[in-house]
Formats: structure tokens, C-alpha cells, sequence
């Protein structure tokens, strides 16, 4: 590759603006949040709680993955490669695999939030209460990583970029 001379970057230049470390206890009390709703359930509301959580967790995923990848698809962003289905803890579920906008990010995890409540709430109709809790409460705790995620970035320029390790999340800005 021939070096430029006109000294103009080949490409972008991101400089790290910020680190969001997730540590050990962080993820231990993440471990065991859904440990703890399923003796609450069970305590409160039925006993068949710990079954409908075993249920609750793959229709949440498949939920979560249909709502971010619609609307990947009607905002006409390019998903080929750069998101997928991840099974490591704390990003489970639909997330991306490299560099991402932050600003795509959270369009999706927003829409994610709030169409993926109101269709466990639209199970208050035909399923049981602790089913329907047990929905909810799979349905938040996947997004929590990542709300946490869009807090503590909720004063920052929406044009920076996200990279997701196992254990943090690194905000670039040009």
C-alpha cells in the first residue's frame, strides 16, 4: 500500500473517552439476581414459578432478538457481521460483535425496553400471573447490562462508538 502524501487520515481516528468495568461483584450479584425472583415467585406468587422462569428465558431471548433486528432492519443499518447471538455473561442475547454507534445502540436497546415490556404485559391477559412476571423479570435482567451501559453514557455525544468486552465496555470518540 502506497503511504499518503497529502498527510489526510485513511481512516477514522477514535480516541477512548471512557471505561465502563464490569467487575467481579457486579457480576456475581448479576448471577444471582434471577436466583433470587425465582424464591420471591415461588414465595409469592406459585410454586410453578421456577418452571415458568426455564420457559420465560428462551421466549425473552427469541422476543429480544426479533425487536433489535427489526428495527436494525426498518432504520436501514447493516447487520451482516456485525451483530450476533452472544452466550457469554453479562451480553446475552442479540448484541454486536464489533465496533457499533452508540447511537444505533441505543435506538435499539430502548425499543427493545419498552416493546419487550409491553408484550409481556400484553401475557396479563392469557397467561398466569407468575408466568407473566416471570417474563417481565427475564426480560429485564438481559437488559440490564446494557441499561446500565446506556446510563452512565446518558450525558455523552450520541456520534461516539461502543466496543463490547467480557469484562467492560470501552466508549471511543472521534
Amino acid at each position: 500500500m502506497e503511504p499518503n502524501t497529502k498527510g489526510a487520515a485513511t481512516f477514522y481516528q477514535y480516541k477512548l473517552i471512557k471505561k465502563i468495568n464490569l467487575t467481579t461483584a457486579k457480576l456475581r450479584i448479576y448471577i444471582a439476581l434471577p436466583l433470587l425472583f425465582v424464591v420471591l415467585e415461588t414465595i409469592f406468587l406459585s410454586w410453578w414459578s421456577l418452571l415458568y422462569m426455564v420457559v420465560a428465558a428462551p421466549v425473552v431471548l427469541w422476543v429480544q432478538y426479533v425487536i433489535s433486528r427489526s428495527v436494525l432492519l426498518i432504520t436501514g443499518h447493516p447487520i451482516a457481521k456485525r451483530w450476533k447471538v452472544s452466550l457469554r455473561l453479562p451480553w446475552l442475547g442479540y448484541m454486536p460483535d464489533q465496533y457499533i454507534s452508540y447511537g444505533i445502540f441505543r435506538k435499539v436497546q430502548l425499543h427493545n425496553f419498552w416493546i419487550g415490556l409491553c408484550i409481556a404485559a400484553l401475557f396479563i391477559v392469557w397467561a398466569p400471573p407468575a408466568f407473566t412476571t416471570s417474563l417481565a423479570i427475564c426480560h429485564l435482567w438481559l437488559l440490564l447490562p446494557r441499561l446500565y451501559t446506556l446510563l452512565r453514557l446518558r450525558r455523552d455525544d450520541e456520534s461516539g462508538m461502543l466496543k463490547f468486552n467480557p469484562a467492560d465496555v470501552s466508549y471511543y470518540a472521534q
